[in-house]
């Protein structure tokens, strides 16, 4: 949980430099964005492996739901990046909130693991 946890830290950097691009105008990097949803599905992945294993804790798993919920936010949101459409801030600002909701989560699970 612990390697899921360090990826979605950085994967958040990234996402805090494309919301800062996005909110300022100016253009979203395709490497970034791509780095970004990455290094996040890597965690994604190894925390559904930490998480579903025997004897995962409780809250692992609902960080990975929320993980999940986030991943389909920025899986909307990379569609509009896609159609070169500026991304809409109402589902940036939701699929950040729900992000650090998970982490916060997570967080918390592998310090109390520790």
């Amino acid at each position: 949980m612990l390697t899921a946890l360090i990826l979605f830290g950085i994967a958040a950097a990234g996402g805090l430099l494309l919301a800062y691009l996005r909110v300022t105008n100016k253009p979203l990097p395709m490497p970034i964005a791509l780095l970004h949803g990455g290094v996040a599905a890597t965690g994604l992945v190894l925390l559904a492996v930490a998480a579903l294993g025997a004897g995962g804790p409780d809250r692992a798993r609902l960080a990975l739901g929320l993980f999940v919920l986030a991943a389909l936010g920025g899986f909307v949101l990379f569609a509009f990046y896609l159609q070169k459409k500026q991304l809409p801030m109402g589902i940036m600002v939701v699929h950040a909130l729900v992000a650090v909701t998970a982490f916060l989560i997570l967080l918390g699970a592998v310090i109390s693991a520790a």
